[in-house]
């Protein structure tokens, strides 16, 4: 029977309580970057870049433990010296770019690479064969997974996409010649996040529009302010009432609503129409 021992709130306790475990037991515990073998079976990430792409030029590169970056380094250099290789870690969580990291849990779109301690095999590895590690922050991750979700249709976790947010924000810039590759690696995102991901994006975009309105408190009150925002292609998210901490006239109730529009155009459109309509309707912003 096998079973599934967790210890740790980071990679490197957890690391450590497995390390702990073999000892105890005899059995043969495997790092899962810090390890010669390991790095040789991720260099063949590598091989496949050699072979599907003849005019590589650049590839950029999650970087957390470092056995992905340093195999296909290894691979691609020895093959091409002119290769130019990237490293991309998590400003957070930035070892290999500051030297150090914080202590404690580390909340981060990119917990996939927030690996603290560089590795005794990886680091060597990645100091002779790499030519620059940089760093990306948070809300870059967050747009580089949107956008591969938007245009491309991968949902890929924080940790992989770091190398397109190193693109967007122009932290690394494509090569002049020849193919850059993105190396996108993993998707083991939570789907929780996938909620807030999108509502951030869409605010961005000029996409989501909080409006407050004061409207009769009367039946069918509410039904013919969601039925003007219907014939101005607005699509309702979320609508409440809103009676406390609000001037309100006798027989009055207040309305926020969340709609989808189609940019800031239309949102304009809609909030003339409302008031052309005898609607005390108003924008509400700061979310």
């Amino acid at each position: 029977m096998i079973a599934v021992h967790e210890g740790g709130d980071s990679l490197d306790v957890a690391v450590a309580h497995a390390q702990a475990r073999a000892a105890e037991t005899g059995m043969v515990f495997c790092h899962p970057y810090d390890d010669p073998d390991v790095v040789t079976g991720q260099a063949t990430l590598g091989l496949e870049l050699i072979e599907d792409i003849p005019d590589l030029s650049q590839v950029i590169v999650p970087l957390g433990g470092g056995g992905l970056l340093s195999g296909v380094a290894l691979t691609v250099k020895q093959f091409d010296p002119s290769i130019k290789v990237i490293g991309v870690q998590i400003s957070s969580c930035a070892p290999y770019v500051y030297g150090s990291a914080p202590h404690g849990p580390i909340a981060t779109l990119a917990d996939g690479i927030a690996v603290k301690v560089p590795g005794g095999v990886t680091a060597p590895l990645i100091d002779k064969w790499v030519d620059d590690v940089i760093d990306v922050n948070e809300d870059s991750v967050a747009d580089a997974m949107m956008l591969l979700l938007e245009r491309a249709k991968f949902f890929v976790e924080g940790g992989g996409a770091v190398g397109v947010s190193a693109l967007i924000t122009d932290r690394v810039k494509p090569a002049d010649r020849g193919t850059t590759c993105v190396v996108l690696s993993g998707g083991n995102a939570d789907l929780g996040l996938l909620t807030g991901l999108v509502r951030r994006h869409e605010t961005l975009r000029g996409r989501r529009l909080i409006v407050f309105a004061r409207i009769s408190d009367r039946p069918g009150g509410l039904a013919r302010l969601l039925t003007l925002f219907a014939q101005h292609g607005a699509n309702l998210i979320e609508v409440e009432h809103v009676r406390e901490g609000v001037d309100l006239r006798v027989r009055e109730t207040g309305v926020q609503a969340v709609l989808e529009v189609r940019g800031r155009d239309h949102a304009d459109t809609l909030i003339a129409g409302a008031k052309a309509e005898g609607y005390e309707l108003s924008e509400v912003t700061g979310h």
